[in-house]
């Protein structure tokens, strides 16, 4: 039997989809046992939403006042410390976990397998390299604990429905002090999460300015969408960094999304190769996104956009 300890990704109140993903890659290793490991000042409400998922057969919740913020330097030495008994331990491939993950592989002295897509057995597993334009196999060690990231574009939420028993768990192992919890800044927005939105719009380099991007967020909230970027429009100062998409960005699988004067290079076509329905807006007939998009509209976006956005 494997077990597989999958950490839980929150925000102090409620769980990221992102674990539920986590949790059904979990699931396909052959006899895997799934729990799940809550990180937190107060847990119990997040616990009785990871114990609801599918596949889990425990949920163990860690409560340190220094856990209020997940900060990567704290908690890897815990985890360390819980992961004894697991043949496996598991985080989501987002900004948590690519943060967390690799700190985690290097104190117990292994090498993280990154962006897991496919699980071929207990220590094989399939994941992107070269911007997705190859897949690679890739095996672990079988007598060492396998440490890795989930790709979450390639797998759907498990189901809900699950009442897994929630056990308080003691950790006790020294915390590193050279990094603090300061402070948090980010936009405030009422728009659905990017990595977690069912549509998202996204806007590029042809909008021309932060201020054109507001079409952009006219047209996402008519459609109730998150909002992204490609790194041009991004590296040209017209959004935050936060909301850019692609390879080195957010990976993201919505079931729509629209990209709007966005080219098309291969790094922005791996971010979004997961997603159900691509429409492209782009004035160049010859843009590589019309290559991947389901439907493709060429003109003036100052123009389509606006007459989009009215007719919805």
């Amino acid at each position: 039997m494997s077990k597989v300890l999958v950490i839980a990704e929150h925000d102090g109140i409620e769980l990221n989809p992102s674990t539920a993903k986590v949790v059904s890659c979990a699931a396909g290793i052959p006899g895997a046992e799934v729990d799940v490991a809550v990180f937190a000042s107060s847990a119990s409400e997040i616990a009785s939403q990871a114990a609801d998922i599918q596949s889990v057969a425990r949920v163990l919740t860690i409560e340190r006042e220094e856990n209020s913020h997940l900060l990567a330097a704290t908690l890897a030495p815990q985890i360390v410390a819980l992961s004894d008994g697991y043949s496996h331990v598991f985080g989501p491939s987002t900004t948590f976990g690519k943060d967390l993950m690799p700190r985690v592989a290097a104190l117990l002295g292994v090498n993280q397998i990154s962006d897991i897509m496919t699980v071929l057995g207990s220590h094989s597993f399939k994941r992107p390299v070269y911007a997705g334009n190859a897949v690679l196999t890739v095996e672990a060690l079988p007598l060492q604990v396998v440490v890795a990231t989930v790709r979450t574009a390639s797998y759907t939420a498990a189901a809900g429905g699950n009442s897994a028993p929630i056990s308080e768990t003691q950790v006790n192992v020294d915390l590193p002090t050279h990094t603090r919890f300061i402070d948090i800044q980010s936009g405030a927005s009422d728009r659905p999460d990017l990595q977690t939105a069912s549509r998202v719009v996204s806007g590029g380099r042809a909008l021309g300015s932060s201020e054109n991007f507001d079409i952009i967020y006219k047209l996402a909230d008519k459609l109730g969408a998150g909002v992204g970027a490609s790194r041009a429009a991004v590296d040209a100062g017209y959004v935050p960094n936060e909301m850019q998409v692609g390879q080195t960005g957010k990976i993201i699988a919505p079931d729509l999304y629209i990209a709007i004067g966005i080219s098309g290079a291969i790094q922005h076509l791996t971010g979004i190769k997961d997603a159900g329905t691509i429409v492209a807006i782009n004035k160049d007939e010859e843009a590589p996104i019309f290559e991947v998009a389901d439907i493709g509209l060429a003109g003036d976006l100052f123009s389509i956009v606006p007459e989009l956005t009215d007719a919805l």
